[in-house]
């Protein structure tokens, strides 16, 4: 079974057992949240679709860790005007593992 999930503006293709990064969330190591905003749940042909939510539909999973994912350099440059500006981003992320997926 699997299921789509909304979480921090993005959406993504789970499944039990999965692992995956998500945009930053509150919650220690260890313990389990819940992701409420379920876009779609099924296996096969058995597809629950929502509008836009799958109402009673729920996936649970345990925080993995925190941490920052790899730096991305902004470079801007026009040539012959003497104008060069760098600049670098790391984007906080917060490793899941989807424990079980709830339908309703």
């Amino acid at each position: 079974m699997y299921a789509v999930i909304k979480t921090g503006g993005k959406q993504y293709r789970v499944a039990s057992g999965a692992q995956l990064k998500v945009e930053s969330l509150v919650g220690e190591v260890g313990t389990t949240i819940s992701f409420d905003e379920v876009l779609m749940v099924g296996e096969g042909e058995a597809i629950k679709i929502g509008a836009p939510f799958v109402a009673g539909a729920s996936v649970k999973a345990e925080v993995m860790q925190h941490g920052r994912g790899d730096k991305i350099r902004i470079i801007k440059h026009r040539r012959r005007k003497h104008y060069h500006k760098e600049q670098g981003h790391r984007q906080n992320f917060t490793a899941v593992k989807i424990m079980e997926i709830v339908s309703a």
